[in-house]
């Protein structure tokens, strides 16, 4: 992103009106330039309001994440960036040379990406797209349960910010009342010698703007719906850190059985009927929790059986 661009974000994130003429003599460019600016802000997700006689204005104000504020607040090493393809493989391409806890935050994401391969929308400045670095001495073997510890990170921070009914949904989303509110993406580098790298990507909805919600094809919720005020989003990804190591610090010394029972308190579909697909295959029955290994367990015609992650999907059953 160009500094004349972001110099024209900072201009407009207090959510007031700004002239073209105005931001034109500050930027030190023509108002049309202005204008196609405006028209490139739009694309990355940002509702810019155009009205005869008062200008440009963003929606709602904008809070610019700030790296060394939310490195005070949570005690980790954390890197900030207006735009990265994906803050999981730029943590990836240098996880080596990381120490644990690394963290790194982007306001845009042009290549976010979920698990299966799908893509994250990520509009700037509007959410929570991070990832972590991790390591485990233990090897790729330990790492299982993984992605649902990262959950129940997500859960208890949004616990503490006063959102009631958060849910986890195998093997790696997030939930509030039956609407996606984030999701987990953990992936791994396993080494010859034994040792497993980690990074944990995270995408939370803090204030979805309205054309970027368009493009959802899911029920889904944000944080700004769920909370009567606006939150801090520097104040909240401190928060999310903080959890996020307490969780992996605990996982490495306990294994994933500390954690079972309050997953499965929160778990999104337990004894509901659901439909698991397996590749090509599906697989219908009633949702039983998990088991002290992370597998989803799932009754089928009476039978209790355990199915472990990876390229599946898991649904609610139509009735």
């Amino acid at each position: 992103m160009t500094a004349s661009r972001q110099q024209l974000i900072r201009l407009l994130a207090d959510g007031e009106f700004h002239s073209g003429e105005a931001l034109g003599v500050t930027l030190g460019v023509s108002r049309m330039a202005v204008s196609k600016q405006i028209k490139v802000l739009e694309t990355i997700g940002l509702d810019v309001f155009k009205v005869t006689g008062k200008g440009y204005k963003l929606s709602a104000p904008l809070q610019l994440l700030d790296a060394e504020q939310i490195a005070a607040g949570s005690g980790v090493t954390v890197e900030s960036h207006q735009v990265l393809g994906s803050t999981n493989q730029h943590l990836l391409d240098k996880a080596a040379l990381l120490q644990k806890g690394h963290s790194c935050f982007a306001e845009y994401q042009t290549a976010g990406r979920g698990r299966r391969g799908k893509k994250w929308v990520s509009p700037y400045g509007s959410h929570l797209y991070t990832s972590t670095y991790w390591s485990l001495d233990a090897g790729i073997q330990a790492a299982s349960g993984l992605s649902l510890v990262i959950g129940i990170a997500v859960a208890r921070t949004l616990t503490d910010l006063g959102i009631a009914n958060t849910q986890l949904k195998w093997p790696n989303d997030v939930y509030v009342d039956g609407q996606k509110i984030a999701g987990v993406l953990v992936e791994i580098i396993a080494t010859a010698g034994g040792e497993c790298h980690l990074v944990i990507g995270l995408g939370l909805n803090v204030n979805m703007p309205l054309q970027a919600g368009l493009e959802i094809d899911q029920a889904w919720t944000d944080i700004n719906q769920q909370l009567p005020h606006a939150i801090d989003r520097n104040a909240l990804a401190s928060r999310y850190l903080t959890h996020l190591i307490k969780v992996l610090t605990d996982f490495e010394s306990f294994g994933f059985g500390h954690f079972v029972e309050e997953w499965n308190c929160c778990d999104a579909f337990r004894d509901s009927p659901v439909v698991l697909t397996i590749g090509n295959n599906k697989k219908y029955g009633i949702a039983k929790g998990i088991d002290h290994s992370g597998a989803l367990l799932l009754e089928i015609d009476g039978v209790i059986s355990p199915f472990v992650g990876g390229e599946v999907s898991l649904r609610r059953a139509e009735i």
